[in-house]
């Protein structure tokens, strides 16, 4: 029987701290290449007429959903590393040899 990994490993915490701080920069690298994404242009008639459009640069938009994804994977996951870090191993209670595995008695006897 092989043993399981020990849960309560507090190094886990330092790990979830980096994770958090990595998404942080993932969101506002988001927020900084989603800017980069929106140009405005204004054209001028000879009318006086001004137009204004806005142009959406879709490789800015796709790499500012990119970076928003990576963020939630390391804040999911940095969820998961204070859990692991924090909860408590639980003893097994011991069983008989005589209880087949699961079973608590046997079954060809009622």
């Amino acid at each position: 029987m092989t043993e399981q990994a020990r849960l309560n490993q507090p190094a886990r915490a330092a790990v979830a701290l980096v994770e958090v701080l990595l998404a942080a920069a993932a969101v506002w690298g988001a927020f900084v290449v989603w800017g980069a994404g929106v140009h405005t242009v204004v054209v001028r008639l000879t009318d006086g007429t001004v137009l204004t459009s806005t142009r959406w640069v879709g490789s800015w938009m796709a790499a500012a959903i990119g970076l928003g994804m990576v963020a939630g994977i390391l804040l999911a996951d940095a969820v998961r590393e204070v859990l692991l870090a924090t909860r408590v191993k639980r003893r097994r209670k011991s069983r008989d040899t005589e209880d087949f595995g699961y079973f608590a008695g046997h079954l060809n006897r009622a």
